[in-house]
């Protein structure tokens, strides 16, 4: 006797109307649905597919053994829960091996935070498993409040209400749009979530989106012991709520804001100067290298934004125009924003004609130079060059010229951006441009991710040094002649 086929089936969320034609097909077909159920056996799921189930077939009731965290299993909810899945899953093998198709019904998509998903791990690897896709409660909450989600390259993020809220509040302000599932005992948390993020009065909450008895209301409104498990929290495209309606006014023009560029240091939050935290928390907006926004401390009403590292003068742009409207505005950089960062690209924006009226300051921070030179000693304590090896925004035949210069000059040398997955010629090339001047013995200093949990530091020799153990999250100092190594400790010293 063959075997039967098991079918995880999408049902859409909750209009029997929305579930998909092939979905209904296989439920009036199945010789066995089955469905999961609280202990009281009634079935959302069920109830959404009954207009399709005919008489004669099997109804398999995976009855829930809880519904909240609460339990006196041994292996306490997960334990219980994990109990469950194996002997549901035992269940329908049985049918399965009698030769049944089995349908599995679930609500919303069965791969979107579904059920289902649990006897697909179980069972797929024995049987053959096919996935209907169905409507999910994201798309059907956008649909009824009737505002797009997102549109063209705005980003949109999905979250689970079950995140702590600080995570949700972090995650929220760096997103465009958002829909944030599983609410129910998590709403509270969500709600101050959405308020430390800026964007509670942006936020909608949804409902049994697209059943008989929905309900749409400003998330800021919500009584939380009204909130259900099936309603989600949507934050909806912001593109198009800015878009004016016909014959409305123009907004009243606002006087120029600040941008303020601050260094963070080079890892976390001991690094940041007091100055530079003051900044960070005064500002309504924070733009920068996602990496380096996400160590800024969220606080409440902050709206942040966060974009790639080869987009520099984009972001700045983007500054400029937010503090243009009048908002207080930070850009941040690892280490210190006039190194090889942000404060230059601002202001290079700034000569270009952007942000007219808007005041720009800078605001230090430790350098990656600095960090890596303090935990071997003094290697900087006497004249120094500080020099990038990336050729992405200069030609290699300058920074030749440069090191050579440099070389000669018998500067120590402090080199940012020494490799990349990219760029890996450029270090041994920039080694035997040194060693023209220098001994094979001057020492070198390979600092990596300093001040952050991977932190590498040693100490070699121009002679020694290998470049393909270095990447893009070094920082090397080479010597000058005047430079000594011993026991662990570089330094250069200040006299000749």
């Amino acid at each position: 006797m063959s075997v039967g086929k098991l079918y995880g089936v999408g049902l859409g969320p909750g209009d029997p109307e929305l579930m998909t034609v092939k979905a209904a097909r296989l439920i009036s077909e199945a010789s066995v649905i089955a469905y999961h159920c609280a202990r009281h056996g009634r079935s959302i799921a069920r109830s959404v597919a009954e207009p399709y189930l005919r008489e004669g077939q099997i109804e398999e009731k995976l009855v829930y053994p809880v519904t909240t965290e609460t339990t006196d299993h041994p292996g306490g909810y997960e334990g219980a829960i994990a109990d469950f899945y194996e002997l549901s899953a035992k269940r329908l093998a049985e049918h399965l091996d009698a030769g049944r198709d089995v349908v599995l019904l679930c609500e919303g998509d069965p791969f979107f935070y579904g059920s289902y998903m649990y006897m697909h791990e179980r069972l797929s690897g024995r049987y053959e498993a096919v996935v209907v896709p169905g409507v999910t409660s994201v798309s059907a909450a956008s649909s009824v409040f009737g505002r797009p989600l997102v549109q063209r390259d705005e980003v949109l993020t999905v979250l689970p209400g079950t995140l702590p809220a600080p995570e949700l509040a972090r995650r929220l302000a760096d997103t465009d749009a958002a829909a944030v599932l599983k609410l129910g005992r998590t709403f509270s948390s969500v709600r101050e979530a959405f308020a430390e993020a800026g964007k509670l009065d942006e936020a909608v909450y949804v409902e049994r989106a697209t059943w008989g008895e929905q309900r749409i209301e400003p998330l800021a409104s919500v009584d939380p012991a009204s909130v259900p498990y099936f309603s989600l929290a949507l934050l909806p495209s912001p593109g198009y709520a800015s878009r004016q309606s016909p014959g409305s006014p123009p907004p009243a023009p606002s006087s120029g804001g600040e941008v303020v560029v601050v260094g963070l240091g080079p890892a976390g939050p001991e690094w940041l100067t007091p100055e530079a935290a003051a900044e960070l928390s005064a500002a309504e907006h924070v733009v920068g290298y996602g990496p380096y926004v996400a160590r800024v401390p969220q606080k409440a009403g902050q709206q942040r934004h966060a974009s790639g590292n080869r987009v520099e003068a984009d972001r700045a742009r983007e500054a400029l125009d937010l503090a243009a409207s009048g908002a207080r505005v930070a850009v941040v950089s690892s280490g210190d924003p006039g190194v090889f960062a942000m404060a230059s690209a601002v202001l290079e924006q700034v000569s270009a004609g952007h942000g007219t009226g808007v005041r720009v300051r800078i605001v230090p921070g430790v350098t990656a130079a600095q960090a890596a030179a303090s935990r071997v000693g003094a290697p900087l304590g006497h004249d120094y060059c500080v020099l990038s090896l990336s050729d992405r925004l200069k030609p290699w035949d300058i920074i030749e010229k440069r090191l050579d210069a440099a070389g000669a000059a018998d500067l120590v040398l402090a080199l940012y951006n020494p490799a990349s997955r990219t760029r890996t010629t450029q270090l041994a090339d920039a080694r035997a441009v040194l060693l023209r001047h220098r001994s094979a013995s001057t020492p070198v200093v390979v600092a990596r991710d300093v001040g952050g949990p991977e932190e590498d530091i040693r100490i070699t020799t121009l002679g020694e040094l290998d470049p393909s153990t270095v990447d893009m999250r070094c920082l090397l100092i080479v010597g000058s002649s005047r430079t000594r190594a011993e026991n662990g400790i570089v330094w250069t010293p200040r006299s000749y």
